[in-house]
């Protein structure tokens, strides 16, 4: 069923008059290109049509857009089914690692330097609590990073999700070591780390002329400006939070599904869209996440949106540790021998599109909708329209 409201409808109706009044760059500019035209006659198609009744019915394309509420279902079934065969008979630790605010403008306008760094901080803390006799395990741990922007309301709030397997890797590759079943790192200790990795990466990009300064930014580009901000971050308390860990694969499926391809925002949290006004449901963190609902302008929304478009061919999901591109094939298998677990290993599964929709949904989206027995089949392509017309 379609949603009522939809962010491209947004774009649609606002988005001319926002590109009017302020300067975009060309990946924001395509993000709301490819947001307004999903599922359009601009984007071509197909007609579809029962082989009982004749009934026929019309398929647009999808835009593909990471950014677009409508389109990473598919694709994050596709990850997810990818992702069984990694999966190790263990406990797993849920971990959040946050950038102060006061780090935003800046992050705003150096995503990618800013960002690929707040990844090398958590990689190079978790890696070297791993080391340290203090915690039990000196080895090498495995995590995926999964990196989220926003907060409920819209606004610009950088953290890091990671999903942390509970025990590392011995150095020689001889044994795996466990984890406490309830314990892996103390959230305090890893705050002061993370706080210590990620500094020390900011000046040095800093010191290298690596970053933009502009508007309230800009006294931070001289270096009184940006030794007083390296001081005031120093003396800011750092957050990290440490879920309860996994009790099973299942719940790590479950969690990755959550968190792995979500968006800033939905299309069926926003509630009304008139007269220039956008209104939309948010959880509040302060009130026990109660469920609320916020009214801004449009070209407000439109903005708040546009904070977290990443910059081109950005990572936003990253494997370190034993979970490595380099090292995950031959780790997992040597762990899964070292536990000697009787868990059967998750193969990946081969899916059509009607088989992923039938699990997903419990419907038939081939059946025809006015008959109930006939089969929906392609007869004719539709062009693209916005091909055509340029």
């Amino acid at each position: 069923m379609k949603n009522k409201y939809e962010v491209g409808d947004i774009f649609r109706r606002y988005g001319k008059d926002y590109q009017k009044e302020n300067i975009l760059s060309f990946k924001k500019l395509k993000v709301m290109h490819n947001i307004s035209v999903c599922r359009t006659a601009h984007l071509g198609g197909h007609i579809e049509q029962c082989d009982q009744c004749a009934f026929e019915r019309i398929a647009y394309n999808s835009c593909r857009d990471r950014h677009c509420p409508k389109c990473q279902t598919m694709v994050k079934e596709k990850w997810l089914n990818d992702r069984k065969a990694d999966l190790l008979p263990c406990n797993y630790f849920h971990m959040v690692f946050t950038l102060p605010h006061k780090l935003n403008p800046i992050i705003l306008t150096n995503k990618k330097v800013m960002l690929n760094n707040l990844f090398a901080a958590v990689n190079q803390t978790l890696q070297v609590f791993a080391k340290d006799p203090q915690w039990r395990l000196e080895g090498q741990v495995g995590f995926i990073c999964v990196l989220h922007t926003w907060s409920q309301k819209l606004t610009d709030h950088f953290h890091l999700h990671c999903l942390v397997a509970g025990g590392a890797l011995s150095f020689d590759k001889k044994r795996w070591i466990p984890s406490k079943s309830s314990f892996l790192f103390k959230a305090q200790s890893l705050a002061k780390e993370f706080k210590k990795r990620y500094l020390r990466l900011f000046e040095k990009a800093y010191l290298n002329d690596e970053l933009i300064f502009q508007g309230k930014t800009t006294p931070y580009k001289f270096k009184k400006g940006f030794t007083s901000l390296l001081d005031s971050l120093f003396k800011v308390k750092w957050i990290v939070y440490a879920k309860r860990p996994f009790a099973g694969p299942e719940q790590v499926l479950e969690y990755l599904g959550r968190y792995t391809h979500r968006i800033a925002i939905s299309n069926n949290r926003i509630k009304s869209i008139d007269n220039n006004k956008i209104s939309f449901d948010y959880k509040d963190r302060a009130d026990n996440d109660a469920i609320k609902t916020m009214t801004i302008s449009s070209h407000e929304f439109i903005r708040r949106f546009l904070l977290h478009v990443l910059p081109e061919n950005f990572m936003k999901i990253r494997y370190f540790g034993f979970l490595s591109h380099r090292n995950k094939k031959q780790a997992i298998n040597l762990i899964r021998k070292f536990i000697g677990s009787d868990m059967p290993l998750q193969e990946k599964t081969k899916e059509t599109v009607l088989e992923m929709m039938l699990r997903l949904t419990g419907q038939d989206i081939s059946c025809c909708p006015i008959c109930k027995k006939g089969k929906m089949t392609i007869i004719r392509g539709l062009p693209n329209q916005f091909l055509n017309s340029s």
